[in-house]
């Protein structure tokens, strides 16, 4: 389809230019790693299409090697059209409503030792067994440049434990986080948001999924709902 050559073509912009903030993107980009799923609209049949890609690929990420060299990320591509409006707002309501649709269909039990409650600072989007970081790009932005990646609303998602290796709480990962944190203001114009921070040390993973334009501090509630018979944490769901 003419929107998908045209969505791999805005990507590979942005992945190609030397100044773009994230360098696991442009890495996995260079070499070929990016696993793409183009998902027609947020309805039964898309939900279905992305959650079979999903399965799939946290299927081949429980067998992680620990190399960057094969931390591919997934790249769920919507068409164009496939959101109501074409503000921030908007492509952030119809990301969480793709997460939360996810989450209905997803096959595995909520993993022991995450909060189900995304207030929680331990709270983590999961599918199928594993923890995921879901970054909800789309073409409302326009402060945050960093977080547009063309015409289409597109989710890259990550295991969350590959942050945890490269851009975790030690002193090489809070070298690697200054330093995307520093060309993320470069890029965009603006300092970085004060909601960027490390997983279950003092920021919430929801706020992260979607910034906001405004660095500002924030007072919504995050529209995911967990599944009842999704298993609880009981030590950390507080």
């Amino acid at each position: 389809m003419d929107w998908q050559r045209t969505a791999v073509e805005e990507i590979t912009g942005r992945l190609t230019d030397p100044d773009f903030p994230c360098v696991f993107s442009r890495n996995a980009f260079r070499k070929q790693l990016l696993r793409f799923v183009f998902v027609p609209d947020g309805g039964s049949d898309g939900i279905r299409h992305l959650a079979a890609a999903l399965t799939e690929y946290v299927a081949e990420a429980k067998a992680w090697d620990g190399s960057l060299d094969t931390a591919y990320p997934l790249v769920a591509v919507f068409a164009p059209d496939a959101v109501a409006g074409d503000s921030v707002e908007a492509h952030h309501a119809f990301g969480w409503h793709v997460l939360q649709e996810l989450h209905s269909v997803d096959p595995g039990p909520w993993p022991a030792g995450v909060a189900r409650d995304p207030r929680s600072e331990a709270w983590s989007m999961c599918f199928d067994g594993m923890p995921l970081f879901c970054n909800m790009s789309n073409p409302g932005h326009r402060v945050r440049r960093s977080r547009n990646l063309g015409r289409s609303f597109v989710l890259v998602i990550n295991p969350r434990e590959r942050f945890d290796v490269f851009a975790g709480d030690t002193p090489s990962g809070r070298k690697v986080r200054a330093n995307i944190r520093s060309r993320i203001s470069r890029y965009d114009g603006v300092p970085h948001s004060p909601q960027l921070g490390s997983y279950g040390i003092g920021a919430l993973e929801w706020h992260q999924y979607g910034l906001i334009e405004e660095n500002a501090g924030r007072t919504d509630v995050c529209p995911f709902s967990p599944r009842t018979d999704a298993g609880t944490d009981t030590q950390r769901n507080s």
